[in-house]
């Protein structure tokens, strides 16, 4: 088949390596794709975002499989649009999409159907915000309504820099319309780990297990980031509790979307909190897969990611063989000096293109410039992944690759995978 994967990030190299790999493929384009993706397919102009160029672009080229990779495409109605023009997608339609474009939708969502989750309010002014912060005590989750590029989630400490933070997005509007609608809710303490699943809307189907590391710093210190490393499967993730995340999770989850007669093909990414007791709390849904986990979840799978993602868009998962996890991955993400805050662009690396065996690298934050030369565009650059039959090798490979990768001012932690390692 001719397969277009819609984004530029490391995510998308990810799935477009995936494809790569897969007996289903004939041909393979990315639009718009990065330098790395431009290595495995053809690489288009165009903004993902833009339905009638997107469906204009797959009708030109006789794309017959999409796969839409961020949320905002989803959010805009792309895959609408190219399945009203008989092409197969994978990823929702803007109704769907709304468990992640709107927080305070997924919430209300979530209550409507019995998925665990922490106590919350809406707030449309400052003093509806102060009044739900007084109800609570630090620290304090704050969270945009809408779509905010991976930083409309907030984590005050006290409660003047939470109301600092919602006169920020309702006053000041540095979220632009975005943070028009706000989310206060209870902070959830316990151990976080991501769940991805794909559905055809009756059938689902979980990937390998992964764990995210948000905090910019070791130790998970600094800033939250959009994640700094992964790794999968999750050692002490049994069959027992990914039964309790199918039944308290994802079943009602698609119950309740078939309920609310809201088609849905794509991906459930599931943002879970561990309580201390045992029991789940969802802190929030993706409709997409997550980056950096998509790097290491792929690369650990033991399928056939191109059969299963077409079966998936055709509603006949129930029909495929589904294997788990085959290996182990670990994935490293070299970030530019300063992020998530300022940063520079334009530095060049060096080493990223060497080919080491059970070693991947991909490209997120990169261009070449006017030279040809490869050189950092973003705040997440590269992820660098090590692949193994345990965890410890897949770390080893992944760190000793990383120090073959140079740039100014990188940065990264060293520190992926050890809470597993120690527990």
């Amino acid at each position: 088949m001719k397969v277009m994967v819609l984004g530029g990030g490391g995510r998308e190299h990810a799935v477009v390596h995936a494809f790569s790999k897969s007996k289903i493929t004939s041909e393979l384009h990315c639009c718009p794709g990065n330098p790395g993706i431009a290595k495995l397919a053809q690489c288009h102009a165009g903004d993902p975002c833009d339905p009638q160029a997107m469906k204009t672009l797959c009708e030109k080229l006789g794309i017959e499989l999409v796969f839409v990779g961020p949320e905002a495409p989803l959010v805009a109605g792309t895959a609408d649009a190219l399945r009203e023009a008989g092409i197969l997608v994978m990823g929702p339609g803007a109704s769907g999409a709304r468990l992640e474009g709107s927080k305070a939708f997924s919430k209300q969502f979530m209550k409507r159907h019995g998925v665990p989750t922490s106590d919350f309010d809406l707030c449309t002014n400052l003093e509806e915000c102060k009044a739900a912060l007084a109800k609570r005590s630090a620290p304090f989750v704050v969270k945009a309504d809408g779509l905010a590029a991976g930083k409309g989630a907030f984590l005050p400490e006290s409660y003047d820099e939470a109301v600092a933070t919602c006169r920020m997005m309702l006053e000041e509007q540095k979220l632009g319309t975005a943070g028009n609608l706000i989310v206060v809710e209870d902070y959830v303490q316990g151990m976080e780990m991501t769940v991805l699943a794909i559905t055809d809307g009756e059938t689902v189907r979980i990937l390998p297990s992964s764990q995210d590391h948000k905090r910019a710093l070791d130790g998970d210190k600094g800033n939250n980031t959009g994640g700094m490393g992964a790794y999968s499967p999750v050692p002490w993730v049994d069959d027992a509790f990914m039964k309790k995340v199918t039944d308290e999770v994802l079943t009602p989850t698609v119950d309740g979307l078939k309920a609310e007669k809201i088609p849905f093909c794509g991906v459930i990414y599931a943002g879970i909190m561990i309580k201390p007791d045992g029991s789940l709390s969802v802190l929030e849904y993706n409709v997409r897969l997550g980056d950096p986990e998509t790097q290491v979840v792929l690369p650990a799978f033991g399928g056939d990611f191109g059969e299963v993602i077409l079966a998936c868009a055709k509603g006949e998962l129930a029909d495929i063989p589904w294997p788990g996890a085959k290996l182990v991955a670990l994935g490293v993400v070299m970030a530019s000096g300063g992020y998530p805050d300022t940063f520079e662009k334009g530095c060049p690396i060096s080493g990223a293109d060497e080919e080491i065996e059970n070693t991947f690298v991909y490209h997120a934050g990169t261009k070449l410039n006017d030279r040809g030369e490869l050189v950092t565009n973003g705040g997440r650059v590269l992820t660098v992944v090590g692949l193994a039959d345990d965890l410890p090798t897949a770390r080893e490979r992944a760190y000793s690759r990383v120090k073959k990768i140079s740039f100014e001012k990188a940065h990264y932690r060293n520190d992926i995978g050890d809470k597993s390692l120690k527990r």
